[in-house]
């Protein structure tokens, strides 16, 4: 069970789980492979699960505003992360955004129920559970979502690289471009400059 394992060694990076939370926690999880392109999460869908990605690359992206605009990346999650559809899940809604794998991939499907009991049972999770959220859901992105105010696009692609640069080669180039909010040309173009 290496993808547990992993699990166990990436949530106790942010808080240690005691052996009795890691013990009912795994009763929550299900260990699953998915072939690239597989939606996890649809438009409209009401998540119970979420996952976490062992190996693989997945994308959470929603619709556009307008017609030109068709999908609007929204994030992307490798190797140790967490793709979820958040606010779906929480308010049992339906979502309003996609959850897709990039690549043949194996992840842990995490039951959101099951999770939540845990989480008002265990105080390390709840430790966990808010050192992930401070890093991931306000210190990354606080400063991304600044630059995409008020950062030029070239200045948007290079700190994207510098903050995850084995991603920036995973990811394809159309994808990243409607995560920057730039066209698939005009990253070419921001890519021929810098090399």
């Amino acid at each position: 069970m290496e993808a547990l394992s992993y699990l166990k060694s990436v949530m106790d990076s942010y808080h240690e789980l005691s052996n009795d939370c890691w013990g009912e926690l795994q009763q929550a999880l299900r260990i699953k492979s998915f072939k690239k392109g597989t939606v996890l999460v649809n438009f409209g869908d009401i998540p119970t699960k979420f996952y976490f990605v062992y190996k693989g690359l997945v994308r959470a992206y929603s619709m556009g505003q307008d017609e030109a605009a068709k999908e609007v990346n929204k994030n992307f999650f490798d190797e140790g992360r967490f793709p979820s559809a958040v606010v779906a899940t929480l308010d049992r809604t339906p979502s309003e955004i996609c959850i897709e794998t990039l690549e043949d991939s194996t992840l842990v499907e995490i039951d959101h129920t099951k999770y939540r009991e845990l989480l008002e049972k265990y105080e390390d999770l709840k430790w966990y559970h808010i050192k992930y959220l401070e890093k991931h859901w306000v210190k990354e992105k606080e400063p991304v979502e600044i630059s995409l105010l008020d950062g030029e696009a070239k200045e948007r692609y290079l700190s994207f690289i510098a903050e995850n640069p084995l991603l920036a080669k995973r990811v394809p180039l159309y994808h990243l471009a409607s995560k920057l909010g730039i066209t698939p040309t005009q990253l070419s173009r921001i890519r021929k400059t810098i090399n």
